[in-house]
């Protein structure tokens, strides 16, 4: 590896660091020959996740977006080598032939974030998911070996769709003060809800049935995702961070209606242990 790109590759993981410190620490459990571009792969994730974040309208976010869109499309204004996670993430997609147009479509979808839409049903919601978590499951699997990448795709559909349940639960409290949701409308019904009363928070017994039934969602994703199969022995660092989905579903479907002002978030101490173990005995 030249210098240019080890340089890349640290400045990679150490934005990653500061951004996504669970998939900064599955980088450094993966072979350290693969750990430049799973972060720049990582980091790119990262920055297109955050945009709702940095900005106060939706357009300036739609034009972040679209930045990097056009960057993979050849179509961007300059070549990207000024922006370390940019050139990191050219020279991924370049090394180990990542498709483009899964990338682009990570994109697209993060378009969603910027608007306060509701997802219409369980379908919207792991299409969604689908086009994110997944996707990287898959990029980072191709990144650590192509071939066995193929073998582990159905796993990582569904442990994608687990680790985004999961990861809207733990912002449930965040998106709920922006007047966000990502919990399905067809799930509200079901308990009797619209999206107006989830958010608004009172009816405390109906918002626990229906917190309980989007976890119970995510642990039934997670279930498929094992039974699949085990996951080959040289892409399983790429499933590395869905090892956290499942005491957050767990702990989501115990707390209810809680989950609205309560933190799920375990210590990073023991995010690290689960990581670590999962790593040892290979199981997500």
């Amino acid at each position: 590896m030249s210098d240019t790109l080890q340089d890349t590759g640290d400045i990679c993981l150490a934005t990653l660091r500061e951004t996504d410190r669970d998939r900064y620490l599955a980088c450094l459990l993966s072979p350290a020959d693969k750990r430049g571009a799973l972060a720049a792969l990582y980091a790119f994730n990262a920055e297109i996740a955050r945009v709702r974040d940095v900005v106060r309208e939706p357009l300036p976010g739609e034009i972040r977006l679209q930045w990097w869109r056009d960057l993979l499309e050849g179509n961007a204004r300059g070549d990207g080598s000024g922006n370390p996670i940019a050139a990191g993430l050219l020279n991924a997609v370049e090394t180990y032939r990542l498709p483009r147009q899964t990338l682009v479509d990570m994109t697209e979808a993060r378009i969603f974030d910027l608007y306060d839409d509701p997802l219409a049903d369980r379908n919207a919601l792991e299409g969604y998911a689908g086009e994110t978590a997944s996707a990287l499951i898959q990029l980072a699997s191709l990144i650590l070996d192509a071939g066995d990448a193929a073998r582990s795709a159905e796993a990582a559909g569904h442990a994608g769709v687990a680790q985004a349940i999961a990861g809207f639960l733990l912002l449930m409290p965040i998106h709920r003060r922006r007047h966000q949701l990502y919990l399905p409308l067809d799930i509200l019904s079901a308990t009797g809800l619209d999206r107006d009363a989830f958010l608004k928070g009172e009816d405390k017994p109906r918002i626990s049935a229906a917190i309980e039934a989007f976890a119970g969602l995510g642990l039934e994703h997670l279930a498929k995702a094992r039974r699949t199969g085990s996951v080959p022995a040289a892409v399983f660092p790429a499933f590395l961070p869905a090892a956290l989905a499942e005491p957050v579903l767990r702990r989501a479907a115990r707390a209810g209606a809680a989950v609205l002002d309560t933190a799920l978030q375990p210590p990073q101490w023991r995010r690290q242990l689960r990581l670590l173990k999962a790593a040892v005995i290979r199981r997500f």
